[in-house]
């Protein structure tokens, strides 16, 4: 079950340690990937202020071999 608690630096940094792999390694693949300049300080930035854009995060995601998927919480809406 999803933990509410965990934020996404928390999840982040739980992928990277499953994959033994740092920020600073991952700043220089998502630089790799998109040709925009990412560096360790500013994805621990993003990180920290919560200000990571979702296709930031998919990146992060296909880099690390994770998936994201979202599942509709049918009680919530309603159903």
């Amino acid at each position: 079950m999803y933990n509410t608690a965990m934020n996404v630096r928390d999840e982040v940094k739980i992928m990277l340690g499953t994959k033994c792999m740092t920020i600073t390694e991952l700043a220089k693949r998502m630089t790799e990937i998109s040709g925009k300049t990412y560096t360790q300080s500013l994805i621990s930035h993003k990180l920290a202020s919560e200000s990571l854009k979702y296709t930031e995060m998919k990146m992060i995601c296909k880099i690390l071999g994770y998936r994201i998927y979202i599942d509709i919480d049918e009680i919530r809406l309603g159903r």
